[in-house]
């Protein structure tokens, strides 16, 4: 499928308690690369695979969270292009001018439905990812830490889910992939969607509260290095939400643990190809245990009510 419009998620914005903590838990436990601090005092980091400057920002706050969640699209025109759609959908844009996050274009910015912020930009410095872009050899991803392949999607708390829904795939492209069914059969509570052919690119979840962040997702290249995350975090006594499983929506493999300050995150591997022509997956109310976690067929109480 022919990327022309938003290409993928580009970055997250993550509050945390103690940034220098939080510094040294991402780049030991989770393996990320450092990539600096700006004026701020916000600090950036990539994956090792990933070839653009940064995908994940740490601010220090007082609360935990996440600031916003962005998306790369193809090139400027088409920045300009979903500018100009947004505001005629109703919409208020905000521009973020080129360098106010390290190595960033300009970004357009403008809130959803359900309170959260979303930006979209074209322009990143490519800081490549080691292997260059003539004759590379295979990146053998090892070394420590839990090393994910990129940052991978999020899902979002919130109350106007369906206002999101109308949002990303009337104005920004996307397509509804699965969803998951109240008890009437009728109302959504939580919907996965994507921009390319992975599985999701973000997920909603019904919630009464606006603006919570239930996870950031970090793709891994295989059921095995998932595995081999649990061992991490076991050994740094990583607050382990639930796994190594299965989803049964998105049939990827999983474990959701906290990072210091308690959000959540997310290692993920798998999940199939999905293209605009397909028909949406539905899950019905009493299967949404064994949807969301395939192998103990049920859902526990910290995974659906603790946010940041």
């Amino acid at each position: 499928m022919a990327l022309t419009g938003v290409l993928r998620p580009g970055h997250a914005q993550i509050r945390v308690l103690d940034l220098e903590e939080s510094v040294k838990w991402y780049t030991e436990v989770m393996g990320l690369v450092p990539m600096g601090r700006d004026s701020q005092g916000r600090a950036y980091f990539k994956t090792r695979a990933e070839r653009d400057h940064n995908s994940v920002i740490l601010r220090q706050a007082d609360q935990a969270g996440i600031d916003l969640f962005a998306f790369k699209v193809l090139d400027k025109a088409t920045l300009e292009d979903f500018d100009k759609k947004l505001q005629a959908f109703g919409v208020k844009t905000e521009r973020i001018p080129a360098g106010e996050l390290l190595e960033t274009g300009e970004r357009v910015r403008f809130q959803i439905p359900t309170g959260h912020t979303v930006e979209l930009y074209a322009e990143k410095t490519d800081v490549g990812n080691g292997i260059g872009y003539f004759d590379p050899d295979v990146d053998v991803l090892d070394g420590p830490g839990i090393r994910p392949i990129r940052m991978d999607h999020c899902l979002l708390y919130g109350g106007d889910i369906e206002g999101n829904l109308k949002l990303f795939t009337e104005v920004l492209g996307f397509t509804l992939v699965e969803r998951v069914k109240l008890e009437d059969g009728k109302t959504d509570l939580a919907i996965w969607i994507t921009c390319s052919a992975k599985a999701h690119d973000i997920a909603f979840v019904r919630s009464p509260e606006d603006g919570k962040l239930h996870h950031v997702s970090f793709q891994m290249p295989s059921w095995e290095s998932v595995l081999r995350a649990a061992d991490i975090m076991s050994i740094n006594r990583v607050s382990i939400d639930i796994g190594p499983t299965r989803h049964g929506v998105t049939q990827g493999t999983t474990i959701y643990f906290f990072d210091p300050s308690g959000n959540r995150l997310e290692t993920f591997c798998g999940g199939y190809d999905h293209y605009p022509d397909m028909h949406p997956i539905t899950w019905s109310w009493e299967n949404v245990g064994r949807g969301i976690f395939y192998h103990d067929r049920k859902l526990n109480d910290a995974f659906l009510s603790v946010v940041t």
